[in-house]
């Protein structure tokens, strides 16, 4: 099969297209053949490794010292079950399914960036929403779960006031979904060219973080979630901090390590369904462009998610 090896840590040019032996599912897996797969701020974060010194150990103790122990990078995917072992009941060979390759912070299985994957059938693996496409199941797992967690340290009446910082990218905009669900009024700081992206998907009102009045269109928030985490801070971001309310959270993605169980994912394809939340996705890559794709992600403005089809 066709498969994108990063070769070692490092620059994209590191991401590298290669013929690789195509996996054979175990008893209690199915093997998908991926139409699209996601490419995350997680996965450039890997790629790059170029973290503060302790936050690099840590990384090269999960993912491998000197180059990754598991050189196909990839959490996201979503295709059609060509195999499974014997022991498979939940899937049958034809459906079209979707998964995250995460249940558990230490249950978790990379591969996606390539044409086939093999995946447990009790892990955040379920038939693809319908009414949508492969592309738009690709946008959905990953921004989806970690809005969910930092929905899940909230406890949203109808009418809270929630503000949510870098509304825009892949949690940002299903966090804005998710807090419209629960009935949050919801103000998004993003860039102002993104505003009819963020109105468009529930946000009652927008700061412009670039703008230089942003700081006084502040008010007091029940809560304040941080979607952009440690990677990018500025004096409005501190500011955002300390407008919570006294019964009210300030709520980071960085704190904590983000739980992905099986109770999201399902939630996830449940809106879905029901038109609560939808997939944005900014661009479409294939497979061969990958070093493109991660650049672009490495710029750090896209909006929602980028895919990878292949």
């Amino acid at each position: 099969m066709k498969a994108i090896k990063c070769l070692k840590y490092g620059g994209s040019e590191n991401l590298v297209l290669v013929h690789t032996e195509k996996p054979s599912p175990k008893h209690n897996e199915v093997l998908i053949k991926i139409q699209a797969t996601s490419v995350t701020a997680s996965d450039v974060l890997i790629r790059r490794l170029n973290e503060p010194v302790i936050t690099r150990l840590i990384l090269q103790l999960i993912f491998g010292f000197g180059k990754p122990r598991n050189p196909i990078f990839g959490m996201v995917s979503s295709g059609i079950v060509v195999g499974k072992g014997k022991g498979v009941s939940s899937f049958n060979l034809g459906d079209e399914v979707f998964a995250y390759g995460s249940i558990s912070p230490t249950k978790r299985r990379f591969g996606s960036y390539a044409e086939y994957i093999c995946l447990p059938e009790d892990w955040n693996i379920a038939l693809k929403p319908t009414g949508i496409s492969h592309t738009e199941a690709a946008a959905i797992p990953y921004g989806g779960l970690l809005a969910s967690h930092l929905l899940n340290k909230t406890s949203i009446n109808k009418g809270d006031k929630v503000l949510i910082y870098g509304a825009s990218g892949s949690i940002g905009t299903m966090a804005i979904q998710l807090a419209k669900d629960a009935g949050a009024e919801v103000t998004s700081v993003c860039s102002s060219k993104n505003f009819d992206l963020v109105k468009s998907l529930g946000s009652d009102e927008m700061i412009d973080y670039t703008s230089e009045n942003a700081i006084d269109q502040l008010e007091t928030y029940k809560y304040v979630i941080d979607a952009v985490g440690n990677s990018k801070s500025s004096i409005l971001k501190e500011k955002c901090k300390k407008m919570v309310m006294p019964t009210g959270k300030y709520i980071s993605i960085d704190q904590g390590v983000p739980l992905t169980p099986k109770s999201a994912f399902f939630n996830l394809k449940n809106l879905v369904e029901k038109g609560k939340v939808k997939a944005v996705i900014d661009r479409i890559y294939p497979l061969e462009k990958m070093s493109e794709a991660h650049d672009y992600v490495e710029n750090g403005h896209k909006k929602g998610n980028v895919i990878i089809t292949v």
